[in-house]
């Protein structure tokens, strides 16, 4: 019986990974031995759809250590300190093929049955949706390490194309491969083979164009005319994902494989970030006693702009977050209602959703020899910056500690989730950015924005909350409002309260809003760029942390606080005790290293890469579309 064999058994710049098929759900066929009748592109499309999920192994390296830490999106010292691993990289590396391997085949085996007349008469439709996953995949691969080739999995050497070269690429084929889907041919007999839409055509169509959107948009910066025109055409057609039930994301499992929670293991504390933190706080005027019933928790409530205890001497105060050096112990008056949503407030176990792990919340600081300040953080809230504390860090039993800071709920943890690929608010804020700029666009940039966060506000089911909160003019502590008219640039400083913790007397501070250098120089905070960019991010978390980044890369937007370095970082030495109260785009990481096992495996591809690149290959050169100042 004639066997299939797939051309593409060299995978993305691994020579010795051979061509696999993982076994989910209840497939039981090694497409290796199987025969031409038995191999079908959707069991490969499938396991490309379902690998890129992540399992346990690779989520915890690369979504949880990698890009939700160069996201800001929770407290740790990993890629956002520019400190990397090469074995994660190679893990990386060695998924990515998999699943790019798994498309490119899925396509290939509808090309072998339509020309030997075994096709299905879906079988071009599959073929189309496999491109446009393949598209998502290789999405992933150049915003994370640059050039890639274009021609992978061809059954040759692949040669590397520019970041530029990819991009052009993917628009083109985001464009050709819908319009070529036939939705009137039923997909009921194999809807049970794509984990994300079941091969509802409509889906994926409207997934193609907001994909996109998604990357013209990528490109607005450093290739504007492309941009607008990519993203007017794919907008143009009137479908791409408008609400919940278009959203792309893939049900997650209990278990140790690509459907289990790519955040679920416990011991990944996930602790909110410092810039979630100043985002949060005040944006939108919604007022923490509004959100609660708990006696415990509105007795915890501070009053506005009270920063609570002040510890300069135990606290880092070498970085640029406006809320170093204090200890807020109680809960902050005003708060994205969002937030509460997100994080659990410590020791608040009647939050249904509150993570039993952070069981603890005793905190001490050593304040000198003879001192020690033993804390309840139970109903407080606060983020702490990452980076280097030396001395002070090594003080205290609270930074980092599970409990004793608001953490990730327990639903992102248990594997009930969908986990988000492309959700409906993202296609709101591209058309609002696209607005703003002066694009075609189907609806206005203010119209589209508040679109956004009211979508937003639906899937963390606060929408009880929007109204007020789209008319809110009060500032983060970032210094940007919600309301989308109100563009008045906040002060110079507010005007806080505090309680010193070495004389236990009470005062006032002026706290100067952070100035983020890399975008208008540090003078503009509330411009309508920065608001759609921060209400973009905070829609980010948890899922889509990876886009989270490329926005920072893109446009320096919103403000991410530099690491603190009470030590020099061996990491970072361009960050010093010197320049950390500006921002540089060298401070934050903008890429991935290739991995040792393509370098050693092919020097000559990966020397042509690297020259593409245009930058040495380390973590801070700019990727051709990110923001070079």
């Amino acid at each position: 019986m004639k066997r299939i064999t797939s051309k593409i058994a060299i995978a993305i710049m691994i020579s010795t990974l051979a061509t696999s098929c993982n076994k989910f759900e209840e497939m039981n066929i090694d497409p290796t031995l199987a025969d031409e009748q038995q191999v079908r592109p959707e069991y490969f499309l499938n396991n490309a759809i379902i690998g890129a999920q992540q399992d346990p192994h690779i989520g915890e390296r690369v979504y949880i250590y990698y890009w939700k830490t160069a996201a800001h999106h929770h407290y740790m010292n990993v890629l956002n300190i520019g400190a990397d691993d090469d074995t994660y990289n190679v893990d990386y590396w060695r998924y990515l093929s998999e699943w790019l391997n798994n498309a490119n085949t899925a396509m290939e085996i509808a090309d072998v049955k339509e020309e030997n007349g075994t096709a299905e008469v879906y079988n071009q439709n599959l073929k189309q949706v496999a491109r446009i996953w393949r598209i998502y995949l290789m999405s992933e691969l150049t915003d994370n390490f640059g050039p890639a080739p274009i021609e992978a999995f061809q059954g040759i050497n692949p040669k590397f194309d520019s970041v530029k070269d990819v991009y052009y690429h993917m628009l083109e084929e985001l464009k050709n491969a819908p319009a070529q889907i036939d939705e009137s041919i039923s997909a009921a007999d194999i809807s049970d083979w794509d984990a994300a839409y079941g091969f509802d055509w409509d889906k994926w169509i409207r997934y193609a164009n907001s994909m996109r959107m998604r990357l013209a948009m990528r490109l607005s910066e450093i290739d504007p005319t492309k941009a607008k025109a990519e993203f007017e055409d794919a907008v143009a057609s009137g479908r791409y994902i408008q609400d919940a039930s278009h959203d792309f994301s893939v049900q997650e499992k209990d278990g140790w494989d690509p459907l289990a929670g790519v955040m679920s293991r416990s011991w990944n504390t996930q602790i909110i970030s410092t810039t979630l933190n100043n985002l949060f706080i005040g944006l939108g005027g919604i007022e923490t006693a509004d959100q609660f019933t708990n006696p415990e928790i509105l007795g915890a409530i501070k009053n506005e702009n009270d920063m609570g205890i002040r510890y300069l001497n135990n606290f880092s105060t070498r970085s640029n977050d406006p809320s170093q050096g204090y200890y807020l112990d109680g809960l902050p008056n005003k708060m994205d209602p969002r937030a509460y949503k997100a994080f659990f407030v410590p020791g608040n176990t009647t939050d249904p959703e509150y993570w039993s792990e952070a069981s603890n919340q005793r905190a001490t600081i050593t304040v000198s020899d003879s001192r020690t300040d033993e804390l309840d953080t139970k109903n407080t809230w606060n983020a702490f910056s990452a980076g280097t504390w030396g001395a002070k860090g090594a003080a205290m039993v609270f930074r980092g500690q599970n409990g004793r800071q608001p953490g990730m709920i327990n639903k992102f943890r248990n594997h009930s989730q969908r986990r988000l690929f492309f959700a409906s608010w993202e296609s709101y804020f591209l058309i609002a950015e696209a607005a703003l700029r002066g694009w075609a666009t189907p609806m206005s940039d203010k119209a589209a924005y508040e679109r956004g966060i009211a979508e937003n506000f639906a899937y963390w089911n606060v929408s009880e909350f929007v109204n007020e909160y789209l008319s809110s003019t009060d500032y983060n502590r970032a210094g940007t409002s919600v309301n989308y008219d109100h563009v008045t640039e906040p002060p110079a400083t507010f005007t806080a309260s505090y309680k010193d913790a070495y004389t236990n007397q009470t005062g006032t501070v002026q706290i100067a809003y952070p100035s983020n250098t890399i975008y208008q120089n540090g003078n503009v905070k509330n411009d309508k760029l920065t608001k759609i960019i921060t209400q973009k991010y905070i829609g980010t978390f948890p899922y889509l942390a990876l886009e989270a980044w490329s926005d920072h890369r893109r446009l320096g937007l919103p403000f991410f606080e530099n690491p603190a370095v009470e030590q020099p970082i061996p990491s970072i030495p361009q960050l010093t005790a010197s320049n950390y109260t500006q921002n540089q785009v060298n401070f934050f990481p903008q890429r991935l290293r290739y991995p040792s096992s393509f370098r050693n495996a092919d020097q000559k591809n990966y020397n042509e890469a690297v020259s593409l690149l245009g930058g040495a290959d380390n973590l801070f050169t700019p990727l051709w579309w990110a923001k070079q100042n």
